[in-house]
């Protein structure tokens, strides 16, 4: 905390200013499903007021540009990364918001030594009584009951800043959002949640599963079966040994209870050597706890144990025993987590950006709950290279609000140099569990509007969608969108505009095959992020679960088989003294890797009552740019800087 003489300080630079009209700063659309206001908020409860200041450069087109100087093959800055101190100076609040905010808040009857400033001067904190917030606001506090659960949740309709204040403030929490993830229960030894797969404080997680497998069948003559590592290297091309070791890093994140199983990986590793280098058997990931995470033992099944077992298997495989791999498991078993506690570990500015975490959303950490993890990780691991995450929001599950905060977050970590990849979704246009947009903005399975899917909608890192080899075919035949169990996710958000590197693709797309359906069902301006970037196969992996090998399928297979790739081009690069590839989006639009993507041009990802969007030559919102030639963009990425 900064001191109270120096919060004086900035308060008497604006102490004379006249306090200006209010004006709206943030106001709900509507009450999320299943919750009902129940009464007004006691006047003299306290409230956990906090202001995150708004920061420099850190809106959406002066991202975009800053990453494109490090990021675009054309660029004459192509790799040359930011260290996190530069990052964590070039965004920091300037000393005027700082001082504008601490002086209304005084002239308003709050003194000075009551507020709280963060060391990286990210947020203003004070805890205020419900009376003084809603004079401060201009509005009124009520309690909001969940009519399922009975959670009670604490905001506000809508409120309002001075005019001269509000520019200076990003985000005022508690308020209006309701970013409400509810949190699982713990019963014993056993788990449940209630959210849908998707939703990472839960920990439940995207894939699915069919039958047990009786008999595996070796080689790759029947990859349209049984997709295994070896399928994969013949579908892609990915034939690589790592030399670089230790110099590279690869993560994959988990959450919490989602755990992999030891005995799962030595079974895997038995039946599936690697490509090369020594066996697997016995290797285990780089475990890196965050927030309390642990790799519990207490509950078995595939929902605990399928997706960290199913990204493990291949991920390590696919890079051999010679590449290390990196678990972040994230969140306890009390609080669970979140992106954002993610986020706060891989880089400390972001644990106060904008306000820090949401009280709703979030893990809160320390962690008050009985035998919760008492500490706060920021800045407390280095980002790997490439870093592979299997899990995923409804885009409409979070207000714009959060949402803009994260996706800068993801910018950042490009401006490093890493490799943010997303799962796109499992139910085609549809959201987690198979939820469509209504007018009003609620989420139902009898929705008609497409929903589509956060992070991947986030232009700041690389959405990843699925594939299939369709029945009777084989690896040299042209896989298609995939459409067994699931549906490859794909659309346009409805929150972040079109990025400069898809502009062209993406027109082009709208341009040649225009989707059948009007304004009323997607977004169909042309002027918004479109997703994924592309693809790999997500059918029928021989996964080895709890003791047994079973078919999974997920976009949850597909983006750490595209990690493992990127790690593996990451490996060459550094072998030949150059840097990781980073932030990969601007690269693989730009012309000169046109032709290193098998292109997709049969299926769709059906969704909402239809047959969703369609694949196409070039770009689509169902594969995008296609899947992965390893050997050309290993080439490819050898000729940059």
């Amino acid at each position: 905390m900064l001191s109270f003489l120096l919060l004086c300080q900035w308060a008497a630079i604006v102490a004379s200013q006249i306090i200006s009209p209010s004006v709206q700063h943030a106001k709900r659309a509507i009450l999320p499903v299943g919750w009902s206001r129940a009464r007004r908020y006691s006047s003299d409860a306290i409230i956990p007021l906090r202001f995150g200041l708004s920061q420099p450069n850190t809106d959406m087109r002066t991202l975009e540009l800053l990453l494109h100087g490090v990021s675009h093959p054309d660029s004459p800055a192509y790799g040359q990364h930011w260290t996190p101190a530069r990052v964590a100076r070039h965004f920091a609040p300037t000393d005027e918001s700082i001082g504008v905010v601490t002086a209304w808040l005084s002239q308003s009857g709050i003194r000075s030594n009551r507020l709280h400033m963060s060391k990286s001067k990210g947020w203003v904190a004070v805890n205020a009584t419900v009376s003084e917030t809603e004079v401060l606001l201009s509005t009124e506090y009520h309690v909001f009951v969940h009519s399922e659960s009975g959670k009670e949740h604490i905001a506000c309709d809508q409120y309002y800043l001075p005019a001269h204040v509000a520019p200076h403030i990003q985000i005022v929490t508690p308020s209006v959002d309701f970013n409400v993830v509810l949190s699982k229960r713990h019963n014993g030894n056993s788990f449940s949640t209630e959210v849908s797969l998707g939703q990472p404080r839960a920990g439940t997680v995207f894939p699915q599963f069919t039958d047990a497998i009786d008999t595996l069948v070796p080689g790759t003559e029947h990859c349209d079966k049984q997709i295994t590592p070896g399928c994969l290297r013949a579908l892609y091309n990915f034939h690589y040994s790592p030399i670089s070791g230790e110099k590279n890093s690869f993560g994959v994140v988990e959450y919490t209870p989602q755990a992999y199983v030891p005995s799962d990986l030595d079974k895997f590793a038995t039946n599936f050597s690697a490509f090369s280098g020594p066996s697997l058997v016995g290797s285990r990931p780089s475990l890196s706890s965050i927030a309390g995470g642990v790799v519990q033992t207490a509950s078995r099944s595939f929902d605990f144990n399928g997706e960290s077992n199913l990204d493990l298997e291949y991920a390590m495989n696919l890079v051999s025993a010679n590449q290390p791999v990196t678990l972040y498991q994230v969140g306890d078993l009390q609080m669970g987590a979140s992106f954002n506690n993610l986020l706060d570990a891989l880089d400390g500015s972001f644990c106060s950006f904008e306000g820090g975490d949401d009280q709703e959303n979030d893990g809160i950490y320390p962690d008050p709950l009985p035998g919760g993890y008492q500490g706060q990780d920021c800045g407390s691991v280095k980002p790997a290279n490439v870093i592979s995450t299997s899990y995923g929001y409804n885009e409409a599950d979070l207000s714009p609000a959060y949402t803009v905060r994260q996706c800068a977050e993801y910018a950042k970590l490009g401006l490093m140099g890493v490799t943010v990849l997303y799962s796109s979704g499992d139910n085609g246009a549809a959201g987690n569990g198979g939820l469509c947009l209504n007018p009003d903005g609620s989420q139902t399975s009898g929705g008609r509007i497409f929903n589509p899917s956060f992070p991947s909608t986030c232009p700041f890192v690389t959405s990843v969608g699925a594939t299939q080899i369709n029945p009777g075919a084989t690896v040299a035949d042209p896989e298609s969108a995939c459409q067994q169990v699931i549906s490859s996710g794909g659309g346009f958000s409805n929150y972040f505009a079109i990025p400069d590197y898809q502009k062209g693709a993406v027109g082009e797309y709208l341009t040649a095959h225009s989707p059948p359906y009007s304004n009323t069902t997607y977004n169909s301006t042309g002027t918004s992020r479109a997703y994924p970037d592309l693809s790999a196969n997500g059918a029928n992996y021989v996964t080895a679960v709890n003791g047994g090998f079973f078919l999974v399928y997920g976009t949850s297979a597909s983006a750490p088989v595209v990690g493992a790739m990127l790690t593996m081009i990451n490996d060459a690069r550094l072998a030949m003294g150059k840097r990781p590839v980073g932030f990969i989006n601007p690269t693989i639009y730009s012309p000169a890797f046109r032709g290193a993507f098998n292109d997709i041009t049969t299926g769709t990802n059906p969704g909402c009552g239809t047959k969703g969007f369609s694949t196409a030559p070039g770009f689509d919102p169902v594969t995008g740019l296609g899947t992965p030639q390893f050997d050309k963009l290993l080439f490819l990425w050898s000729l940059l800087p």
